[in-house]
């Protein structure tokens, strides 16, 4: 329900969790001279929105992909880390015998632990909002990832799209 979860958080100052005008903001749009019938057909053209995300909804529900704060470790951090940010028993065995201290051990386990409790925590508050936090930080280090002749050619399929340059990636004195 993640178009709803949404709408509901855009609206949630005018708008009820079903679609409907408050009747505070009614009495406020009044209070302000607004037509009556205008905000009518205010609220019947945002509740027509609603009921189209909500239909989609239920019919063609949005994808979301879980991804744990694990998917987002390095190769060595994977070797290194549990999935909960605990230190994996081999690695503690190996680091010890190359002469890292216990509590540079500890220090490390609480870093790594408090940054898969702050990843888990801001997910499930993006999530309230009908947002995937995981698929938004994958997408970002998927786009991170694309090399430059990748990046130029996308710049130039958006010169040919007409998009403003000032929002291109690239300098203004680059020649195209």
């Amino acid at each position: 329900m993640s178009r709803i979860k949404r709408w509901i958080n855009m609206h949630k100052k005018e708008f009820n969790a079903d679609g409907t005008l408050k009747d505070e903001a009614r009495q406020e749009m009044l209070s302000k001279g607004e037509d009556p019938g205008a905000i009518d057909s205010y609220a019947r053209r945002v509740k027509v929105g609603y009921d189209e995300w909500k239909h989609l909804d239920e019919t063609d529900p949005e994808p979301w992909p879980i991804y744990a704060a694990y998917d987002f470790f390095t190769e060595q951090e994977k070797r290194e880390f549990n999935p909960d940010g605990s230190l994996r028993p081999e690695y503690v065995e190996y680091a010890q015998k190359i002469g890292i201290s216990e509590s540079a051990l500890e220090q490390l386990e609480w870093r790594k632990k408090m940054e898969v409790e702050n990843y888990d925590a801001v997910s499930a508050d993006y999530a309230e909002q009908g947002i995937n936090f995981g698929e938004q930080k994958m997408n970002a280090r998927i786009e991170d990832s694309r090399t430059y002749a990748q990046r130029r050619r996308q710049m130039e399929q958006d010169l040919r799209n007409f998009e403003p340059e000032e929002s291109l990636p690239f300098d203004k004195n680059t020649s195209y």
